[in-house]
């Protein structure tokens, strides 16, 4: 089984769309804050699964916001954005400290994961 692939679409009105090229469907989770977003949304597309993420109103505020979407059953990340509301951010340092952040907690809560299933 291949892995999906997710590809942005567009990024319109507080969605984020991307199509998800997989043979079935995935279990996708987004994370916000360390939570997972309620409200994603996938429906059956040619050649895949389309995704729509609402951006929640509390990410369009002052800062640096990441989102990382995670396919659930393999713990890999497949996409990541981020949206930045305030000063001009032109090249901010923020955004990838902010989703290495993201990408850490995504990390550990899999070594946890394993670490509980192995004993």
């Amino acid at each position: 089984m291949t892995q999906p692939t997710l590809i942005l679409i567009k990024f319109e009105n507080g969605i984020w769309q991307g199509h998800i090229q997989a043979e079935s469907e995935p279990g996708i989770e987004v994370r916000y804050l360390g939570a997972a977003l309620s409200g994603v949304e996938m429906s059956p597309a040619e050649g895949g699964w389309n995704l729509n993420v609402p951006v929640p109103v509390t990410a369009l505020s002052e800062g640096v916001h990441s989102f990382v979407i995670v396919d659930i059953d393999t713990t890999q990340k497949l996409a990541d954005f981020t949206i930045i509301a305030g000063s001009p951010a032109a090249d901010d340092l923020r955004a990838e400290v902010e989703l290495l952040r993201a990408e850490l907690d995504m990390l550990k809560r899999a070594f946890r994961r394993i670490c509980h299933d192995a004993n």
